[in-house]
């Protein structure tokens, strides 16, 4: 069966495909994580070999045929190109990462319009919010946890079940949640969470402001979320975006 679709989507990564096309890998807001073939787009005179680029947002006309994996794109006009993501360095760096988890960690063809709005949301936030790019991306990170089905719990022991957890003995079990000092004491292979590091989680998952936050939280919080996600993924090594703009 073929049919001609109508969907916006986001562009998550573009390859290019023999001696004149390209490949993208699109999330679409009603048929999920799509690849699609640009025929011509790598002619300089193409449309949509410039406008189909990563992070992109887009409003597409796909030619679509269950049995084969590589689907057409008919035509494609911006919606949203993200100008102030792509003039900082920052804000580049933490969008590729949003979308890096998309296109690595969803399933091909699984609709979920939340994480579409989200994606679309976080976009708009690190494009031109002044907050900065390593917390927006951290509170996106948590509620892309939550979509998968691996959301952190932090409102109590999980063995105890204890609510007043602002100590410095605090620590996290992958499998289970977190644990108080006195639960942590007597568990082995536990994630230790500092008192800044706890309230700086607990404020992104509560969305709410967490303030000035410093530098060495912000990055210690990102490792906790990944080494997280290594834990319930085994196929997960990381986002790789980190190590390549790290590289530039």
């Amino acid at each position: 069966m073929s049919e001609i679709i109508k969907t916006e989507a986001v562009v998550l990564s573009k390859i290019n495909y023999r001696d004149s096309s390209n490949i993208a890998a699109l999330f679409t807001k009603d048929f999920g994580k799509l690849s699609v073939i640009i025929k011509g787009g790598r002619n300089p005179k193409s449309k949509m070999g410039m406008i189909v680029d990563p992070l992109n947002y887009l409003q597409t006309i796909i030619y679509k045929k269950d049995t084969r994996d590589l689907q057409l794109l008919s035509s494609a006009d911006i919606i949203s190109y993200f100008r102030g993501i792509k003039d900082d360095f920052d804000k580049l760096k933490y969008s590729y990462a949003v979308v890096e988890l998309i296109k690595n960690l969803t399933v091909e063809h699984e609709v979920n319009h939340k994480l579409f709005r989200g994606i679309i949301r976080i976009l708009d936030l690190i494009d031109e919010s002044n907050e900065s790019p390593a917390i927006l991306f951290s509170r996106f990170f948590i509620f892309f946890l939550s979509e998968l089905g691996y959301e952190l719990q932090l409102e109590k022991c999980s063995s105890c079940g204890r609510t007043t957890l602002e100590n410095k003995d605090l620590s996290y079990k992958f499998e289970i949640g977190i644990l108080c000092g006195d639960c942590g004491r007597n568990s082995i292979g536990n994630y230790p969470l500092d008192t800044e590091l706890f309230k700086y989680l607990f404020c992104l998952k509560a969305n709410k402001n967490p303030g000035k936050v410093e530098t060495e939280i912000l990055n210690k919080a990102i490792s906790f979320l990944e080494k997280y996600l290594k834990f319930h993924i085994s196929g997960f090594n990381g986002i790789q975006s980190f190590q390549i703009f790290k590289q530039r």
